[in-house]
């Protein structure tokens, strides 16, 4: 594979050109050699990791653990027990994530079975207006916030 520009990197890895740039700024991407004119050039490597970064993204790796899986990448005859551990972490995040979500959903779907005819009678305005109503705890915080598409 001859040197790419970033346009051509971003294509074939699929992560977007300023997110490559944001990629290099934390160091998950070594810093591209420049032609003279000043435009990065990407080899295979480079695009590989790309790759591997995006792959560790879409399964919710947090860019500090895609750090650490990058470097232990790096070292082929090392142990796989600090992989194994931060993917085990990763799983039991997303567990959490998971459970708080189910009871979210649980006391949505409660809401819903809304008998008022009027708003003045409405089960999900009493509900917002007085948490004492609900059925029980559900998070608002960070377990459900790092969920993708679910925020404040």
């Amino acid at each position: 594979m001859r040197d790419l520009t970033i346009g051509e990197a971003a294509r074939r890895s699929g992560v977007k050109v300023n997110t490559i740039r944001f990629y290099e700024e934390r160091g998950l991407l070594p810093e591209a050699p420049r032609t003279e004119s000043g435009r990065r050039l990407y080899d295979r490597a480079a695009v590989e990791r790309l790759a591997f970064v995006r792959h560790a993204r879409d399964l919710g790796f947090p860019l500090e653990d895609i750090a650490d899986l990058l470097a232990l990448q790096g070292q082929p005859g090392a142990s796989c027990a600090p992989a194994d551990s931060l993917a085990r972490r990763h799983l039991a995040s997303v567990e959490a994530r998971i459970a708080a979500l189910t009871a979210l959903k649980g006391e949505l779907t409660r809401m819903i079975a809304c008998d008022g005819a009027d708003t003045a009678h409405c089960r999900v305005i009493e509900s917002l207006a007085d948490h004492a109503l609900c059925a029980g705890e559900h998070a608002r915080g960070a377990e459900v916030a790092a969920v993708p598409g679910v925020s404040d």
